[in-house]
């Protein structure tokens, strides 16, 4: 049983969350809170698998989910956070997933009309999965692709096989196992891949989230 803490400055959205938590016995509800700092004080008195918070909300109104991700990678790496938005904006997206995608989640509130495929998402990113609604994958794909530049085909098998294990979220080593290549190899593919996909030169775990965006747009949309 996962245990869920949850944030929204809106008691509708508080309440319909809570009834949908209820309504199964895989989860149960730790704690919830109205505003960013509530967030944070509740997660250091419950120690949650996972947190389910809304983007925007106070004290500061922009971003605070996303502050609060931010904040609970670094103290308590070990809880899961799914955030919910009421806008489809590759900007917050990419501000969350910043510090990886494993263990992350990131859906817009219409998902709350669909009980079943929130619990989903968070049983996915409760276990160290990611989820990405796909409105938002369509915006950050957008973004990329507006040049059309954007060609997951130009991939060879290999480098495919190679960022389907870096969408799973493991690291270079754990791909190497997994692929049964040395870790030297991992690193050239990865960075053919980086190439090829025309990432920016950022650090690292921004670059393989993006890959990883990328990825999954590919594969929804066959």
């Amino acid at each position: 049983m996962l245990r869920v803490v949850i944030a929204d400055d809106h008691l509708l959205v508080r309440e319909g969350l809570q009834r949908i938590l209820e309504s199964t016995h895989d989860l149960d509800l730790a704690g919830i809170a109205s505003d960013g700092d509530g967030l944070l004080a509740m997660v250091e008195r419950t120690r949650p698998d996972i947190v389910v918070t809304d983007v925007r909300m106070p004290p500061s109104g922009e971003g605070e989910g996303i502050r609060v991700a931010n904040e609970l990678s670094g103290r308590f790496p070990e809880i899961a956070v799914l955030a919910l938005s009421q806008y489809a904006d590759p900007a917050y997206a990419r501000a969350f997933f910043r510090h990886g995608a494993s263990s992350r989640g990131y859906l817009l509130k219409d998902r709350l009309l669909a009980p079943r495929e929130l619990l989903a998402a968070i049983i996915e990113v409760g276990g160290g999965g990611t989820v990405i609604d796909s409105s938002i994958v369509d915006a950050l794909v957008s973004l990329r692709s507006q040049d059309g530049s954007f060609r997951l085909s130009a991939l060879t098998p290999r480098e495919r096989e190679v960022l389907a294990e870096v969408a799973g979220g493991k690291s270079n080593s754990a791909i190497a196992r997994s692929l049964v290549i040395t870790r030297r190899s991992v690193e050239h593919h990865i960075t053919a891949i980086f190439a090829k996909l025309d990432l920016p030169a950022e650090e690292e775990v921004s670059r393989r989230v993006q890959a990883t965006l990328l990825y999954l747009a590919d594969r929804d949309s066959v």
